[in-house]
């Protein structure tokens, strides 16, 4: 235990003592200067240098397998956040429609339309698009002549900021490009359609037909939790 005559002799002593004086104003005094950076972010931090860490989750707003006949559309249009539980406390911050799909093609004929006399599939190509809000987004996959899949995602906020050290920005102007401030809330849509192919079959009296396909589809919320910390400078201090 360090007594007073110590610390009126002892030199170690004495430059422990102001060490410890000396981080315990600093690092207030510190942190007080980045919390009053000039900004117009209320509470927030100023402009500076953030870590943004977050995580992305998906919530399942519906799935199932619908066949869908060539040329035809299927549309889910009545997806609503109001039956996933919670979800006014969720950032969500898009939409994903996952589809994966097989190959019905079917080759016909006598017996001999076996091998490379029966043919082969042609590939289908499978549409997908999915709606919220004014935003939306298409894409499109093939089963190349088997099986298949794609995804389609919309997004409204600045996925690059995930994970990522951002800086000259303010901390209420990084909230205000990942925080979707309840955008994500309502109605949600989406649609899939089949622009099926047949293969040719070479054979005698052989043929192939392709009147559809089964496709199984997940529409998921994306949901973003993040943090945001000032970027610590040492050489500040």
């Amino acid at each position: 235990m360090m007594t007073l005559d110590e610390l009126k002799t002892n030199r170690d002593t004495q430059i422990a003592v102001f060490c410890i004086v000396f981080f315990l104003l600093a690092f207030p005094a510190y942190f007080k200067i980045k919390a009053d950076a000039t900004s117009s972010t209320g509470a927030m931090g100023g402009v500076g240098d953030y870590n943004i860490n977050g995580n992305l989750s998906y919530v399942p707003l519906d799935n199932g397998m619908e066949y869908i006949a060539d040329g035809d559309t299927f549309a889910l249009d009545d997806l609503h956040t109001d039956s996933v539980d919670g979800a006014e406390d969720m950032n969500i911050v898009g939409v994903r429609l996952s589809l994966s799909y097989g190959e019905d093609e079917e080759g016909s004929g006598p017996p001999t339309c076996v091998g490379p006399l029966g043919g082969q599939n042609a590939a289908d190509t499978v549409s997908g698009t999915a709606m919220h809000a004014g935003f939306n987004e298409s894409a499109d996959g093939q089963n190349n002549g088997g099986n298949g899949g794609h995804e389609v995602i919309v997004e409204w906020f600045n996925s690059s900021m995930v994970d990522a050290t951002v800086s000259g920005l303010s901390e209420s102007e990084i909230v205000s490009q990942i925080d979707s401030m309840g955008a994500g809330l309502g109605a949600y849509s989406v649609e899939m359609s089949v622009a099926a192919q047949a293969g040719n079959a070479p054979g005698p009296g052989c043929s192939r037909a392709d009147s559809g396909e089964e496709i199984t589809y997940a529409v998921e919320l994306i949901v973003f939790d993040y943090a945001i910390a000032p970027v610590f400078d040492e050489s500040e201090l």
